[in-house]
């Protein structure tokens, strides 16, 4: 969706930005396009040596950092910055990621259970090794949503140990029935290990807490996220800054105290946008993408305005 992102973020010459999720550097590019300075950051060690030759091409306008995106207050603090007028996050495995049978991620190809984007902490198969089977179930389904969770974690438990995907995948397979949509049985459960190793949903919630404090008046922070867990976080963040909380009762306590302060933000999307039939017809991956986005208002500045 990057037409649509650069639609919300709206970068210009003059202005600096933060890409919490680097990757490829699809995103990055077209924000140095503009002209605008670019912070961009990765925790994968990977994608930060990949950016080289972008740090080439624009010299002086784009700094790299390997950091996650969760931590960006503290690593714009270290650096002197601020305040920035645009945050973008591609939230979930990167395609190189993906790709990369040795990362562990995909069960498309066999490869070592990992998962990791940082290469540091426990990984896939130290979870699925050694947690017990009560703890594996409750994982599959919090993480994944998938209802067949505890037959899943009863074979998994069965069979350890395991090391690579190809053979989790498989016993996970056995413990489902198939999917009419012809979505991979192995799906879920291998989206519910990649979420708990890396702890996505601990770190939107605290990039996402990050972005709105680093925001200049007029700055901007679009979010594109791919699952239902990520953008129910992103929406309810989004709505709370934004002040569309539901209505207390007039008795309530607080209601008495008098009237909350005006929230300093506004929607830029009343609803998570979808990507066109041209993009999902190029990229499958993208048919499952949600963006949304948000903007500090100046100070003054009518919301409907």
């Amino acid at each position: 969706m990057l037409a649509e992102v650069l639609h919300h973020l709206a970068p210009t010459t003059g202005e600096t930005h933060l890409d919490g999720t680097f990757g490829g550097g699809g995103y990055a590019r077209a924000i140095l396009d503009t002209g605008a300075t670019l912070w961009a950051l990765d925790r994968d060690p990977q994608a930060i040596q990949r950016g080289a030759a972008l740090l080439a091409q624009f010299p002086g306008r784009l700094t790299l950092l390997h950091a996650c995106f969760g931590d960006m207050w503290e690593a714009m603090r270290d650096h002197g910055v601020s305040a920035l007028d645009g945050v973008v996050l591609d939230l979930g495995v990167s395609s190189f990621q993906l790709d990369d049978a040795e990362r562990g991620f995909s069960f498309r190809a066999d490869g070592p259970l990992d998962m990791r984007m940082g290469r540091e902490g426990p990984s896939a198969a130290d979870l699925v090794n050694t947690l017990p089977e009560a703890e594996l179930a409750d994982l599959i389904w919090e993480y994944g949503e998938e209802r067949f969770s505890r037959r899943i974690a009863r074979n998994i438990v069965a069979g350890r140990p395991f090391h690579t995907t190809a053979a989790l995948a498989e016993v996970i397979r056995k413990s489902v029935p198939r999917d009419p949509s012809g979505i991979d049985g192995a799906t879920r459960s291998f989206q519910a290990l990649r979420i708990k190793v890396n702890d996505e949903l601990g770190e939107i919630e605290r990039g996402l807490d990050a972005a709105l404090k680093l925001l200049a008046p007029g700055g901007r922070l679009v979010v594109v996220s791919f699952h239902s867990l990520e953008d129910r976080i992103v929406k309810r963040v989004m709505q709370q800054a934004a002040g569309r909380t539901p209505g207390l009762s007039r008795h309530a306590p607080s209601a008495l105290m008098g009237r909350a302060a005006p929230s300093p933000f506004k929607l830029l999307t009343t609803r998570a946008e979808k990507p066109g039939e041209t993009e999902t017809r190029a990229n499958p991956r993208a048919r499952s993408a949600r963006l949304r986005a948000i903007t500090r208002l100046h100070p003054g500045e009518d919301k409907a305005a």
